[in-house]
């Protein structure tokens, strides 16, 4: 496992304009073997998206590094992300952030995250059952929103319930056009919007098909 990890890193994420030395570490590190189903354990680290079941995927880990790079977690701060799958994205907020909360409607992967997070001795990460494709209430302010599967469009929910500075991660878009796109809070009234790359993703269930958010 351990050269199929450094193949990853350089063969895979540092060329796909990962250079953030801190990700590149973690991203090596994390023990991702843990978050793949039985069946693909030998494709942990190979540049694919590998099926977690009920049509969903875990993404290439060069999009995983790519993501996080762009939201660049710090440890001070709250992450929120929707759309939790294995629980690997969670993992690697959580080497970076002080807490992160994962939303995840099936309940089978609520209970299979929850196993995976404790083997892999994971403990800042609260996974929480629930529908979050249209939107989620939290005690908090987030300072970082992954949203981990894709969407036709933004819901204007997830960009409002960011701190001041916070950022979001997500993938917008239907086929054959997808992009990943990073929206940053600049005040309490603005917002900037950057597109980070061309991508495809399954979508969110339940996805909304209005209350889109505009820049």
């Amino acid at each position: 496992m351990e050269v199929a990890k450094i193949n990853m890193v350089e063969q895979q994420i540092r060329p796909w304009n990962v250079l953030d030395e801190t990700v590149l570490e973690i991203m090596q590190d994390a023990p991702r073997e843990n978050f793949v189903p039985s069946q693909f354990r030998q494709l942990a680290y190979a540049d694919t998206n590998i099926p977690i079941g009920d049509n969903q995927v875990m993404m290439q880990p060069k999009l995983e590094a790519r993501m996080l790079q762009a939201l660049a977690p710090k440890n001070h701060e709250l992450a929120l992300e929707i759309g939790t799958g294995t629980g690997f994205t969670a993992a690697l907020l959580a080497q970076l952030a002080k807490h992160v909360q994962t939303v995840e409607l099936r309940e089978n992967f609520v209970t299979s995250v929850r196993k995976n997070l404790s083997k892999s001795q994971v403990m800042n990460v609260e996974v929480v059952q629930g529908d979050g494709a249209q939107g989620w209430v939290t005690d908090f302010e987030p300072d970082c929103i992954w949203i981990s599967g894709s969407l036709p469009e933004l819901p204007e929910a997830y960009p409002e319930i960011l701190s001041v500075g916070g950022r979001l991660a997500a993938v917008i878009g239907t086929e054959p056009v997808m992009s990943a796109i990073l929206v940053e809070r600049i005040s309490k009234t603005s917002w900037q919007n950057f597109s980070l790359f061309e991508t495809h993703l399954p979508a969110l269930d339940n996805i909304p098909q209005k209350n889109s958010f505009v820049f």
